[in-house]
């Protein structure tokens, strides 16, 4: 059997436990404290059978036994979840890579890093294990780690569309010759169409609202007809093509809108895709697979480029309780303030919740720890009954399948943009139009989702604890430390808007 952990923290506090609850016991033993509750069994069980009748010849007999069953009980708590047993190091501590596996994420062995010499003990001290700890920490690791599996693995996209947004054209020339190709291509090239009123489709309406239209390209009269209207060196004078144009020392010509956007490494199109990262639109294209690679490309760059995004959520896509069927000029006025309201409160909601989310695992790590060191003293005040070992033994099964609540709140905020907008979907998606920042420029549904989710955290390891109490095992305190150690971490985090305000100002 393997203690299995999930994370760099947890691998190295889980050993830091077990030292500590290894010196804990040792101190118990030596003093002599851990013989304390068979006194307190005799004294508890002889009260007992003293207070229960008048039928004084059998007194000694029911007392003496029940004394004799608890010992029993106690003895044998002691020999399996109070005594140190099982050595713990880097051959019994090992990472679990079942998820990360699953979804082809290779995620580095401590024993493969510096770990492996530095934490096999900790100040020459080696640690142990109690049998029925050891099992009890193999059993929730192995029902955490398949439950976890059973999460489909989904493609983050909350981080690939702030990958996205976080993109901008580095380069103030190339910057410069955006404007210029506004300019003298696509701003000619609109005002034609408009003129002309030709009958489009939607996806062609939809593509001609960006710089890169394939519409312009494609169709004789747009940006095979246009061209710069300033001489470029990339694209030598062309007696032909810049007849009645100015040369130019440089030897620059005036290439056509459709050579400016589309000539190989020259080409404007391929500039401002080297200012996205690759692995960003290789990921990007992974998940687009009803795209291929050089659509995705298009949509990457109309994203960095464009200085309006497309409005992806057009309908109602959640289901709520605002409001009236039929508005009235009062909901629209009280929808307008919400949603002005949560705008606001987003900035320093948002950030805070960023933080809370990072936060967890370690305060959860920590609590692990806390519960390991804790035990020894546990089971001595419960003198030693199966009741009390029971009940740790719930706790720290509820501590470790939080692990699970986290992984599935994970999965839900970063997938659930894909429910709502990917194809994969069928034909009653939200939307028809595949737009790389996913509703980052949405309107208040998605907001307002964003605030739920970032509940979701806290929320749903709070509603299995309460489950667990249900049935009598009240684990609600041990993981009120989430809540408590994350909120200065949130409160700090939500701070950050307020500052950067005030420095603008």
């Amino acid at each position: 059997m393997t203690l299995y952990t999930t994370d760099y923290l947890e691998y190295y506090l889980t050993l830091v436990g077990w030292v500590v609850n290894n010196g804990i016991w040792s101190i118990l033993v030596a003093s002599g404290v851990f013989a304390l509750p068979f006194v307190a069994i005799v004294i508890q069980e002889w009260l007992r059978a003293r207070a229960e009748g008048a039928d004084e010849g059998n007194k000694g007999v029911l007392s003496s036994m029940r004394i004799e069953n608890r010992v029993w009980v106690a003895i044998m708590v002691i020999m399996f979840a109070g005594i140190p047993f099982i050595p713990v190091d880097l051959n019994t501590i090992a990472f679990d890579t079942s998820r990360s596996a699953q979804c082809q994420v290779n995620v580095p062995q401590p024993a493969d890093t510096g770990w492996s010499n530095a934490y096999t003990t900790l100040n020459n001290q080696n640690a142990l294990v109690p049998v029925w700890w050891f099992f009890m920490h193999a059993i929730s690791k192995a029902v955490t780690g398949a439950a976890v599996a059973a999460i489909p693995c989904g493609t983050d996209l909350r981080q690939m569309r702030m990958d996205v947004d976080a993109t901008r054209i580095d380069d103030a020339v190339l910057a410069q010759e955006v404007g210029d190709f506004v300019h003298d291509c696509y701003a000619p090239s609109r005002a034609k169409l408009f003129m002309n009123r030709p009958t489009l489709s939607d996806e062609q309406m939809n593509d001609v609202t960006w710089i890169g239209s394939s519409y312009f390209l494609d169709t004789t009269g747009f940006y095979d007809t246009y061209h710069s209207s300033t001489p470029r060196t990339a694209w030598p004078y062309d007696a032909t093509r810049d007849a009645g144009l100015a040369q130019v020392d440089s030897g620059g010509g005036y290439p056509t809108c459709q050579q400016w956007w589309s000539d190989g490494s020259s080409g404007l199109r391929t500039r401002l895709l080297s200012q996205v990262d690759p692995d960003l639109l290789s990921r990007m294209g992974r998940w687009a697979g009803f795209l291929s690679q050089n659509e995705v490309n298009d949509s990457v760059i109309r994203a960095v480029v464009s200085p309006r995004q497309q409005k992806m959520n057009q309908g109602a896509v959640y289901t709520d309780y605002g409001g009236q069927i039929e508005k009235t000029l009062p909901n629209i006025v009280t929808r307008g303030a919400g949603d002005l309201g949560m705008a606001a409160g987003s900035l320093g909601f948002f950030p805070a919740m960023d933080v809370v989310r990072q936060a967890l695992p370690m305060v959860l790590s920590l609590l692990k720890m806390a519960l390991v060191i804790c035990i020894p003293l546990v089971l001595l005040f419960g003198t030693y009954e199966l009741k009390a070992l029971v009940a740790v033994s719930c706790v720290e099964f509820a501590l470790f399948f939080v692990d699970f609540w986290f992984q599935l709140a994970r999965w839900l905020d970063s997938t659930i943009l894909d429910a709502l907008y990917g194809w994969g979907f069928g034909a009653n998606r939200p939307h028809s139009n595949f737009d790389p920042l996913i509703g980052l420029n949405n309107a208040f549904g998605d907001m307002l989702l964003n605030f739920v989710m970032a509940t979701m955290f806290i929320v749903l390891p709070t509603f299995w604890v309460a489950a667990l109490g249900w049935v009598g095992v009240r684990a609600g305190g041990a993981l009120q430390g989430l809540s408590d150690a994350t909120r200065p971490a949130g409160q700090a985090g939500g701070k950050g808007s307020g500052t950067v305000s005030n420095r603008l100002r």
